[in-house]
C-alpha cells in the first residue's frame, strides 16, 4: 500500500497537472472575482466564504480524471485489480495520493487567497479546519466518479457532471462552517454534518468505486 502511494505520488509530480495547476487556478478565481464584483471589501467580504470554498471545489476537479486514467492506458490498473492487495484498498491509496498533490496545496493556500477576498482574521482558521475536513470527501467523490468513467473516451466532462452534484452537501456546510466562523457565530453543527459527511464518504465510497472498476475492466 505505501509503495503504491509512493508511485502514484512519484507519478503525479512528474506528470504535472497536480497541486500546480490547482493552485493556480484556484489563484486565478480568487484574482478574478473582485474585478467581477468590485475591489470594496464590504461587498466582498460576506462571499468570500462561499468563493473560496467553490474555488476549491473547481480546483479539486482539475486532476480527477487522471486518477485511474494513467493506469488504464499503461495496463497497470488490470494487474492492480488481479493483486493481493483488495481493490477498495487501491481505491482509497489513490484518493489518498490525490488528496496529498491536490486537497492538502490547497488547504495550505487558502488562508493566503483568502486575503484578496478580504476574508476576516477571525474566519480563517475555521476555514483552514473546514477544509481539512471536507477535501477528503471531495478526494474520494471524485475517485469514484474517476472509477465509474475509466476508459471513456473523452471522460471528462462526465466525470464532473457525475461528481459535482455528490460536492454540494460538502460544499454547503464548509461554507456555513466559514461563514459563521467569519461572523463569530457557532460554526460547531455544520463542522459535525461536514465530518459527518466526510466519514460516511470514506468508509461508504471506495466500495462503490471498486465496484464500478470491476465492471469497466470485465
Amino acid at each position: 500500500m505505501l509503495a503504491l502511494l509512493k508511485r502514484d505520488l512519484t507519478l503525479a509530480t512528474r506528470a504535472g497537472g497536480g497541486f500546480g495547476l490547482a493552485v493556480a487556478f484556484f489563484l486565478i478565481l480568487c484574482a478574478l472575482v473582485p474585478f467581477g464584483v468590485g475591489p470594496d471589501s464590504e461587498a466582498l467580504r460576506p462571499i468570500a466564504p462561499g468563493i473560496l470554498w467553490v474555488g476549491a471545489l473547481l480546483s479539486s476537479l482539475l486532476s480527477l480524471d487522471r486518477i485511474f486514467a494513467l493506469d488504464h492506458e499503461d495496463g497497470s490498473l488490470d494487474l492492480l485489480a488481479t493483486a493481493p492487495i483488495p481493490l477498495e484498498g487501491v481505491v482509497a491509496v489513490k484518493a489518498l495520493a490525490h488528496w496529498i498533490t491536490t486537497g492538502l496545496p490547497l488547504v495550505v493556500a487558502a488562508p493566503v487567497f483568502g486575503l484578496l477576498l478580504h476574508l476576516p482574521g477571525g474566519a480563517v482558521s475555521w476555514l483552514i479546519l473546514s477544509l481539512l475536513i471536507g477535501t477528503p470527501a471531495l478526494s474520494m467523490l471524485g475517485a469514484f466518479g474517476a472509477g465509474v468513467t475509466v476508459g471513456l473516451r473523452r471522460g471528462g466532462l462526465l466525470l464532473s457532471l457525475l461528481v459535482l452534484p455528490l460536492y454540494i452537501p460538502t460544499l454547503i456546510f464548509g461554507t456555513e462552517v466559514t461563514r459563521r466562523g467569519a461572523e463569530a457565530g457557532d460554526p460547531f453543527t455544520p463542522m459535525l454534518f461536514l465530518g459527518g459527511i466526510t466519514a460516511g464518504v470514506l468508509a461508504l465510497v471506495p466500495f462503490a468505486a471498486a465496484a464500478a472498476l470491476r465492471v469497466n475492466l470485465r
